[in-house]
Formats: C-alpha cells, sequence, structure tokens
C-alpha cells in the first residue's frame, strides 16, 4: 500500500509538473491530485525538493519503461534502426509519454532556480547521452569514444529541443532522422 501510495504522489507530481511547472507545484495541490494527505507527501518526501527529486527519476525510470517495452514488440533489427527507433520513441503520442515530456522539459527549465536538483538533471542526462552513445557506437563502432559522445550531446540536445512542442510530432521526427543521418555520415568520415 505504502509502495501504490508513493506512487501515485510521483504519477500526480509528474501531472502537476506537466501542467503548471515546476514553479507551479505546491504540495498542497500536489496532494489533492494523488488523492493523498500533505503529511503523506512530507512523509515519503520530505521537502519539495526531494518530490522533485524523486519525481525527476520516475520520469527518467517511466521513459525507460514504455521505451524498452515499444522496443520489445518490434523485435530484432540493425544498430541503426535500433537508434533511431530509441529516439523517436519520444515522440509517441500518448498521453503518459506528453506528460512526460513536458515534466521532464520543466524540470530540466527550472534546474537553474533549483540548485539541489541540477546535479540530478545532469546525471540523468549524462546517463542519456551515454546510452544514446553507446548505440552510436554499435553503428559505427571504430569511432572513438569521445567522438561518440559529441554525436550523442548533439542528438539528445536536438531530441530535447524538438519536444518543446513548437512543431508537429512528424516534422520533429523528420528532423530527428535526418540529423541522425548526418552525424552517422559524420561518423562513419571519422
Amino acid at each position: 500500500m505504502t509502495t501504490d501510495r508513493r506512487a501515485a504522489i510521483l504519477e500526480g507530481a509528474a501531472r502537476v509538473i506537466a501542467r503548471r511547472g515546476v514553479r507551479g507545484l505546491r504540495v498542497e495541490e500536489l496532494a489533492a491530485e494523488a488523492g493523498v494527505s500533505t503529511a503523506l507527501v512530507y512523509y515519503h518526501f520530505k521537502d519539495r525538493a526531494g518530490v522533485l527529486r524523486h519525481t525527476l527519476e520516475f520520469i527518467g525510470d517511466r521513459a525507460e519503461r514504455y521505451t524498452a517495452a515499444a522496443e520489445g514488440a518490434t523485435g530484432p533489427s540493425d544498430p541503426r534502426q535500433e537508434l533511431e527507433r530509441s529516439l523517436l520513441l519520444e515522440f509517441q503520442d500518448t498521453p503518459e509519454v506528453r506528460e512526460n515530456s513536458t515534466a521532464w522539459g520543466e524540470l530540466r527549465a527550472s534546474a537553474i532556480f533549483e540548485p539541489d536538483l541540477r546535479a540530478d538533471l545532469a546525471r540523468a542526462s549524462l546517463t542519456w547521452v551515454h546510452d544514446v552513445a553507446a548505440l552510436l557506437a554499435q553503428v559505427c563502432p571504430d569511432v572513438p569514444a569521445p567522438v561518440l559522445t559529441a554525436s550523442a550531446e548533439r542528438l539528445t540536445a536536438l531530441l530535447e529541443g524538438l519536444l518543446s512542442g513548437a512543431l508537429t510530432s512528424p516534422h520533429a521526427r523528420e528532423l530527428l532522422r535526418e540529423a541522425l543521418s548526418v552525424e552517422i555520415s559524420h561518423l562513419q568520415t571519422q
């Protein structure tokens, strides 16, 4: 039961952050969204900074779950297709993925105002960059790690920018595919 309530609080936090931003997150509103008492939020997370830190982790875990589920359902592919699919899965048109992307963007944008969140966000971003670099290494195995990491940084930064909502999902997917082709072509000349 405790785990269910904790999960409900984290799901509620992701919804509130996606809807109102990090600065708009109030523990009282979060408690109402999650259907729990304010005291229970503080019991599980100590303070607002704890809620933000754990929500960031929750969003990352949830993205891993929906990405892994979609990747597992599509069957085997070559490394380039796996890389492309992994990046494009961030553009799934489902409420959960949209909420996750919006909440991630809000947390990322607010890190400048939330010093406690900055280090956790940097670690999460670095993990994502390393995951993409590992996939790039499968596509271009002879390229040195620092070059792969720089490419992964460009791709993940582009993806985050495309997730801002300024473009339609089909156009954002097309731009990401083109950027991936450019990056792989560049890597193959290294």
